[in-house]
């Protein structure tokens, strides 16, 4: 019984002495809760962006900027073959008061569809492929080089870098890292060896992971449309070796972080996982249990790869 006369119709100390209460612990944290917290604080102004690409092509995106201050961080965010009609759940950022650019390659999105350019993945994976000078997923990896100029010349903050990481890199000693999932993460194998701008990346589920072995894989994403062409056009393997994400891995000269699943019925695992066993190190490895596809327990799996990648970058 509380010591305090009252008129509630319980006790507001509710049985506990003083031992009871200072033994009551707190209770485990939800998956997520800090970056919670931590997006809610930063927050971010997005606005539509355009930039010019190789061949004179506007192509279009978003720019996300910290909503006060100064950006610390910038990202190149690629996107996967179902396109970007919007920023999605790549806002928030991995790492807060960031600035990131999230573009639509050509053929791509919302805000780069272009006559001529299939859409779609089964068709946009083809285009061009008679010829590696031709072949359209090279003019998507110049689309993130020159995303990646783009984000240096709106947010000149971040050419301002400084340490050995900087020493000779174009824009002023820029510092980017570059997250890219399914596509994206195939395009950014590619596209991270040639350019020294950034400092880091992260890949979840990558596709055009050793193409010798992938177009012997059945599977329902563009790989499927590459397999069936290759089948009444072997020459094609030629093209191929050039556009192989794996290779490119091997050629990688910053930390990676890589997120390959162990059952995908899109992209074949078997190429994913040659693109994290090419990488030199340093290299961080974190496996899921299945890309694209919807299971039990989904959500608390991209909720730990969300702060694993934060915890990647906060460190890199």
């Amino acid at each position: 019984m509380s010591e305090f006369e009252h008129g509630h119709p319980f006790d507001p100390a509710y049985g506990r002495t003083l031992d009871e209460l200072l033994d009551i612990p707190a209770p485990a944290p939800q998956d997520g809760f800090d970056a919670y917290w931590q997006d809610r604080l930063d927050g971010c102004r997005i606005l539509g962006v355009s930039y010019t690409s190789v061949g004179g092509l506007r192509l279009g995106g978003w720019l996300v900027l910290p909503s006060q201050g100064a950006a610390e961080h910038g990202f190149v965010i690629g996107h996967g073959y179902g396109g970007r009609q919007e920023p999605g759940a790549d806002v928030p950022l991995p790492l807060p008061r960031s600035a990131a650019i999230l573009p639509c390659v050509r053929g791509m999105g919302s805000r780069s569809r272009r006559p001529g350019i299939p859409g779609e993945a089964a068709g946009h994976v083809l285009h061009g492929i008679e010829s590696r000078g031709t072949y359209v997923i090279g003019d998507c990896v110049a689309d993130l080089w020159c995303a990646a100029l783009a984000l240096l010349e709106l947010v000149p903050e971040l050419r301002a870098g400084s340490g050995p990481a900087s020493e000779g890199m174009p824009g002023g000693g820029a510092r980017l890292r570059y997250v890219g999932e399914s596509f994206g993460g195939g395009l950014g194998a590619l596209a991270l060896p040639r350019d020294d701008r950034f400092d880091t990346g992260q890949s979840t589920v990558p596709t055009f992971g050793n193409h010798p072995s992938r177009v012997t894989l059945p599977c329902v994403g563009s790989g499927e449309a590459v397999r069936a062409y290759r089948e009444e056009h072997p020459e094609v393997m030629d093209v191929l070796t050039y556009f192989d994400a794996a290779t490119a891995a091997s050629r990688i000269g910053v930390p990676m972080m890589v997120a390959p699943a162990l059952f995908d019925p899109a992209v074949p695992p078997p190429g994913q996982f040659a693109v994290y066993h090419a990488l030199p190190e340093p290299c961080e490895l974190h496996v899921l249990r299945a890309g694209h596809f919807e299971y039990v327990g989904e959500g608390a799996d991209t909720a730990a790869l969300a702060e694993a990648r934060r915890g990647f970058f906060a460190t890199g």
